[in-house]
């Protein structure tokens, strides 16, 4: 299974975790059975979903400060706010992924669960906190 068949499945589970503030581990073992997923997408996929539960305030505080017009996360779309989330921790705790392969996938994350408007905004957010981070 490819990364980004991976970071789909990542998608999911801090869709969820937007909601309920808490690591599921029973979703996160339903969704790591899929058979075509190998080791190094399960440790990703681990590694982020924790990572993210783990530095949340962070990474929310860091996204919400390049989204001028919005005084919280909480007034984000949720699918673009996942699809940032994600990158960002990327950006900040995975430099072996290159900045421009996070972003891209973010923007398709959000092309694919997402609104129609979502993706220029989405990058828009993740280069300026690619510009502070890396």
């Amino acid at each position: 299974m490819s990364r980004k068949n991976a970071r789909e499945t990542l998608y999911k589970l801090v869709f969820e975790y937007l909601f309920t503030k808490e690591i599921n581990e029973q979703t996160e073992g339903m969704l790591l059975l899929d058979a075509s997923l190998s080791e190094d997408d399960k440790d990703y996929i681990r590694k982020c979903y924790n990572g993210i539960a783990e530095h949340f305030d962070d990474l929310t505080a860091r996204i919400t400060k390049y989204t001028t017009g919005y005084a919280s996360a909480d007034r984000l779309v949720k699918g673009d706010l996942t699809a940032m989330l994600i990158s960002a921790y990327e950006l900040e705790f995975c430099e072996e992924i290159p900045a421009s392969v996070s972003i891209s996938e973010a923007v398709e994350l959000v092309k694919q669960f997402s609104t129609s408007k979502s993706s220029g905004f989405v990058n828009g957010v993740l280069a300026s906190i690619n510009k502070e981070v890396r």
